[in-house]
């Protein structure tokens, strides 16, 4: 379990070898990554902030993203996680006193600033975002890009956060909807999007006037303590209490404890279906609120008439982009069976053009998966396409090198409702199904479980309307002519049923920061009662 922690970039294979030898060994101190040093991290770097970095227990050496492969992880010292965990929301609720009072425009500046201090670090906050969770580099450097556009939003919402004056029945009296923030949000986040997701919340829940307390994945500490110290300095230059931004980094401890603690008003979760469900469970039995964003198990519909120049790159983008470790990544390729051969043809000679490599190479579009099990969980889903009756056109195996490589890969011949295609798996795996009619292929959409993203390739605006209308998709993204993947930071984004139901960062996500309350002043000196009344 990660507590109180130190974590290290290291450049060791072997799990048993101590302490001492990692710390002869370090990346930060090699001339290549001497870049570290700008985002302000050590040899050592602890992993608690509550307006004061600690950490003097369990130190984690490791290497992610599968670049280099696994590294070490000893240990040493007292694990205090829980009594950290403790100090950290004593002084997030006391800095929400604070914080709360400060005027939403005020808010908003602050969050300004932060966006501002990440552009200036975006190139390098993005390289060791694609260091440390395998991304390609464009995709990393785009993902800090959307922290800063966040901000730049939140700065406008600051200034027009606010509920509706209503029609009273009463004379002399006004009817009035009044938004505060909840207090302390907990954000747990996942390794694929490190710094983004926390960024959706972040920004629109300080600028509602809540503090932050955020688990980051263990696998991508280094990422949470880097984004970590450059908004604190951005909160100490303005004189506000560190605290209103902490960081917990942990295991699944911390998380339960944050999930089980009735000083935690809202809690954010993004993570699979199955913790996700574990996670609704507990807030729920203390009635507490929960934001969850899971799974998804997204399709392309392709009808006869798209324009195929939109649909492969599309697909290409959607299938392999982030080696097929996004939420919105499309698993599920429906295509009308008049064009399944030619389109099967284009896609295999594209995925053919791909190169696998290294993620900080300019010419990289598919970087390694994050973690073994990953590649464990993609060749046991290649293997049950195989024996569920599919075909593999392309890809299907591991490349024999460092670091966790697969081939993107391309399965045809499957059923609809083949098991292995109900099912989500994390990796770059594209399954390709034919269709006749726009009716069944409309409900073969909405069969999964999840409900996140969706797209559909068509020129006829009789089906369009059809998709976006109650008979079609049943997912929180429903695109026309566009990937499943690469959402705008404008709109509300997430999904229905075991996708979670959450919303985050555009639209009126906002509302879920903040509690509602319905006022009613009485302004006469009468007290009429409602519905007529007479008591």
């Amino acid at each position: 379990m990660l507590r109180r922690i130190c974590t290290v970039l290291s450049t060791l294979t072997a799990q048993s070898r101590p302490l001492s030898a990692a710390m002869s060994t370090l990346l930060i101190n090699q001339s290549g990554y001497a870049w570290l040093r700008e985002l302000g991290l050590q040899e050592e770097n602890p992993g608690v902030y509550n307006g004061k970095w600690v950490g003097g227990g369990e130190v984690r050496c490791g290497l992610w993203g599968g670049k280099l492969g696994p590294g070490a992880v000893p240990r040493r010292g007292p694990v205090r996680g829980l009594y950290d965990y403790e100090e950290t929301v004593k002084k997030a609720k006391d800095a929400w006193k604070i914080w709360a009072d400060i005027p939403a425009p005020k808010r908003g500046s602050i969050v300004r600033q932060i966006g501002d201090a990440l552009r200036e670090k975006k190139k390098v906050l993005g390289s060791l975002v694609s260091l440390e969770m395998g991304k390609i580099i464009v995709e990393s450097v785009g993902e800090v890009q959307e922290y800063v556009d966040i901000c730049d939003y939140a700065v406008g919402l600051s200034r027009m956060i606010g509920g509706p004056i209503l029609p009273s029945e009463r004379p002399g009296h006004v009817l009035m909807e009044q938004w505060n923030p909840v207090g302390l949000v907990g954000i747990i986040t996942a390794f694929n999007f490190p710094v983004a997701v926390y960024g959706w919340n972040s920004a629109i829940a300080m600028t509602c006037g809540n503090v932050c307390l955020w688990k980051g994945a263990p696998t991508t500490s280094l990422t949470s303590i880097a984004v970590t110290k450059i908004i604190a300095k951005v909160l100490e230059d303005n004189s506000i209490p560190g605290a209103v931004c902490s960081l917990v980094c942990g295991g699944s401890d911390i998380g339960t404890a944050i999930a089980k603690d009735e000083r935690v008003d809202l809690l954010s979760f993004t993570g699979s279906t199955e913790v996700g469900l574990e996670v609704a469970l507990t807030v729920q039995k203390r009635f507490g609120r929960s934001l969850l964003e899971l799974g998804g198990n997204n399709a392309i519909i392709v009808f006869e008439d798209a324009d195929l120049e939109l649909v492969i790159p599309s697909v290409l983008f959607s299938a392999v982009g982030t080696a097929g470790q996004r939420c919105t990544t499309v698993r599920r390729l429906f295509l009308h069976e008049s064009i399944h051969d030619k389109v099967v043809a284009k896609l295999a000679d594209a995925y053919a053009q791909v190169r696998i490599g290294c993620p900080w190479d300019s010419d990289t579009l598919c970087g390694p998966l994050h973690t073994p099990s990953a590649v464990e969980s993609f060749i046991s889903a290649v293997e049950a396409a195989k024996q569920q009756g599919g075909t593999v056109v392309c890809g299907g195996k591991v490349i024999n090198q460092p670091g966790n490589y697969v081939e993107p890969t391309i399965v045809t011949g499957l059923p609809h409702n083949a098991p292995v295609v109900h099912v989500e798996t994390f990796a770059p795996i594209l399954y390709v199904l034919q269709f006749k009619k726009e009716e069944d292929v409309y409900a073969w959409n909405n069969e999964v479980k999840q409900g996140l993203s969706s797209s559909v390739f068509t020129k006829s605006l009789e089906r369009i309307f059809r998709w976006l209308g109650p008979k079609g998709s049943d997912c929180g993204i429903v695109n026309v002519n566009i990937p499943t993947s690469g959402a705008e930071i404008g709109g509300a984004f997430g999904g229905e049923k075991h996708t979670g139901g959450g919303r985050e960062s555009g639209s009126d996500s906002w509302k879920n920061y903040m509690r509602r309350s319905t006022c009613t002043i009485n302004y006469s000196n009468d007290l009429p009662l409602a519905q007529g009344i007479k008591f």
